[in-house]
């Protein structure tokens, strides 16, 4: 029986080339996004196996996760790393006063993902694999490329080389307070990539109910594969009566943190295509149990970021589900996935397939270590 001897947390800060503006900024609720914050958990064991994970956070959050994960990382010590549902529930009642949701088990994530990436490179599998892939394989569609604070014409060009690059499909940001200049985009989009190439939009939380409806209504020919967040991310009932007015997909998710939120959209049949985030939700073990209640309620998925994570599950969730395309990690690590016809393939390195890269470490703000080196 193997035992976990030592545990190393770092803090680490991505810079991102340039200011990233969604709806949420042009509607004055945020700022531009300057960087993303993670937490990275490495775990190693006396009989010399290892498995690194991280989580992350956006504008806010990261030092809270970072900070949590610090006071019961020790709690790891000891523990068998095969046991990962045992583990998990140690360190939720380590940290048991700050709830299941959110920073408390955001901050786990990043254990619970290095745990699985440890299991997974001890049989010399790839997480997907270990899991029980149904495909070697995935949909990809790119977000990086449309976000609102790029021009119409840059956004094209983009569109056009993630297309080159065998990404499958495009998305672009949608929810501007002028709706008209959000279809002005939108159409100069499809008539740029063509009828054939798969096209979602994404209005991260902006419209109310009747301004939700009404872009549905206008882009209904315009062959959408979903229409993402167009309501406030708790709004199930919204949500569910956009789906049923609709023929445009639903599809939202992305901001909840916790299985009994997603339970709530499942229940309500708020969304077409359910768009769970293991590191917001509080990691893989979690995830995989909402993957089993989606599939179950005969819903498609496509995880939202963190593609070199949501790749492994994806290909071992039953339906044909997506996964998105963020270049904004890349730095982070040595390796790189790779994009052919349409299609994300599962990297054949065992467990998640990624180190750490130099430019990482050098990123790092702080750190703490458990254990024995």
């Amino acid at each position: 029986m193997d035992r976990i001897r030592h545990v190393a947390l770092s803090s680490v800060t991505l810079p991102l080339d340039v200011p990233i503006s969604d709806a949420k900024v042009l509607t004055g609720r945020q700022k531009p996004m300057t960087e993303i914050a993670f937490l990275f958990a490495e775990i190693a064991t006396e009989d010399g196996h290892s498995g690194t994970g991280f989580s992350y956070s956006k504008r806010a959050g990261g030092p809270a996760q970072y900070a949590h994960a610090k006071e019961v990382g020790e709690n790891l010590i000891g523990q068998d790393p095969s046991d990962i549902g045992k583990v998990y529930e140690s360190l939720l009642w380590a940290g048991a006063s700050v709830g299941r949701s959110g920073v408390a088990t955001q901050a786990l994530a990043a254990i619970d993902v290095a745990l699985w990436d440890l299991k997974a490179k001890r049989a010399g599998l790839p997480l997907a694999k270990l899991l029980g892939a149904y495909r070697d394989s995935v949909r990809t569609y790119n977000t990086s490329g449309g976000f609102l604070h790029a021009p119409i014409e840059e956004v094209k060009a983009r569109a056009t080389q993630s297309l080159a690059g065998g990404i499958g499909g495009i998305k672009i940001k949608v929810g501007q307070p002028d709706m008209k200049e959000d279809l002005r985009r939108l159409a100069a989009v499809r008539e740029h990539i063509g009828d054939d190439v798969p096209l979602m939009v994404d209005a991260n939380q902006q419209w109310d109910r009747p301004s939700a409806l009404r872009f549905g209504r206008a882009v209904e020919d315009l062959g959408l594969v979903w229409i993402e967040e167009p309501l406030d991310a708790y709004d199930a009932e919204g949500h569910a009566q956009l789906a049923a007015a609709l023929d445009t997909p639903i599809a939202t998710g992305e901001m909840l943190s916790s299985v009994a939120e997603h339970v709530r959209l499942i229940e309500a049949r708020a969304a077409d295509i359910i768009q769970p985030d293991a590191p917001r939700v509080g990691g893989i073990t979690p995830f995989l149990r909402l993957a089993t209640l989606a599939d179950h309620a005969g819903l498609q998925l496509a995880p939202h970021f963190a593609m070199e994570i949501h790749l492994h599950l994806a290909a071992a969730y039953p339906r044909e589900p997506w996964v998105e395309h963020f270049e904004w990690l890349n730095p982070l690590f040595n390796e790189r996935l790779e994009t052919r016809d349409g299609r994300m393939i599962v990297p054949d390195r065992p467990g998640l397939g990624f180190t750490l890269s130099e430019q990482c470490r050098k990123w790092t703000v702080d750190s703490v270590a458990f254990g024995r080196a």
